[in-house]
């Protein structure tokens, strides 16, 4: 273990703590074994968000959990801040929430009851959103917006979709068709959906199972958006499984027990997730893998794009 790590335990003090790196994409996340139980210790991607955004996760998540929601607990610390500076990078110490992914990668999940797993899920992005509507942000309370301008605009929120360099002639005309439309129908929408708070990233790593209990993990990419939006990422990534049509079903079943929901426009925010992609890999092209999921999220937009222009629905 090497510092800043060190140097982040240390402001907690937890010098000498068990500490082992678990994940290393978006930011370092260390499982981190203490006397009160075990942590995460997560240190943040320089210049990835800023530090309004950073505290503004950790307050959101902590107003999250008082009002119920099984989500990370920011833990403050010897200072009895949320937030800490080591050198260049931002560190932040989170409670373990105990269970397993729902799924991990692309393979068949392995769920002995699916649906109910995914009614489940429902049920807790709608006490979220509930939530969210419920919470007043404080002052200078800061996100990432995940509207028209975030999703399709000149500066996506995750890239130029359309530019991606390995797209065909064809293919960036399509995305650029679907550009156009989306947008347009987005104005023509804009109203009458749900928008709000969302969570933005609900795949299966992000979703913890823990005996008939759920945890959502990871905010670091929530922020404002379109509700729709997060159900179509919770629903994108399972497209492939036998029984997709039954597990979506399950989910919006489980979402209006709690929440109504208008989702006629579903199909247009499934397409509109899966172009996200295109400019989300366009820098991480040379990482190992990169090239094949590049492959797997070109066929994906293809796919969902060509879906909702057909419909026009």
């Amino acid at each position: 273990m090497t510092d800043p790590v060190a140097e982040a335990l240390a402001l907690w003090g937890l010098e000498g703590a068990e500490c082992h790196l678990v994940a290393g994409r978006e930011n370092r996340v260390f499982r981190v074994e203490t006397p009160r139980g075990t942590a995460a210790l997560r240190v943040r991607r320089p210049g990835y968000r800023s530090d309004a955004e950073l505290r503004s996760e950790l307050d959101w998540m902590d107003s999250m959990r008082r009002a119920g929601l099984s989500v990370p607990q920011p833990i403050a610390s010897r200072s009895g801040a949320l937030l800490e500076r080591v050198g260049d990078f931002r560190v932040d110490l989170l409670d373990w929430l105990p269970g397993q992914p729902m799924g991990e990668g692309r393979g068949p999940l392995a769920l002995t009851d699916a649906p109910g797993v995914f009614s489940r899920l429902g049920e807790e992005m709608a006490r979220l959103h509930a939530a969210c509507d419920a919470w007043l942000p404080p002052d200078g309370f800061a996100r990432v917006k995940w509207d028209a301008e975030g999703l399709i605009g000149e500066t996506p929120l995750w890239g130029r979709f359309w530019e991606n360099p390995t797209l065909s002639p064809e293919q960036r005309d399509l995305f650029l068709r679907f550009r156009d439309l989306a947008r347009v129908e987005l104005a023509r929408i804009d109203g009458a959906v749900d928008q709000g708070l969302i969570h933005a990233d609900l795949v299966r790593e992000n979703v913890l199972l823990d005996g008939d209990r759920l945890h959502l993990i990871d905010f670091d990419d929530g922020g404002w958006g379109f509700r729709l939006f997060d159900i179509a990422t919770a629903l994108l990534k399972h497209r492939h499984e036998s029984d997709f049509s039954e597990l979506a079903a399950a989910l919006l079943s489980g979402y209006r027990r709690v929440r109504t929901i208008d989702t006629r426009p579903l199909r247009l925010f499934l397409a509109l997730r899966a172009v996200t992609y295109l400019g989300w890999i366009v820098p991480r092209l040379s990482e190992e893998g990169g090239a094949e999921r590049n492959t797997r999220f070109i066929a994906d937009a293809e796919v969902m794009c060509r879906r909702w222009l057909d419909r026009g629905e």
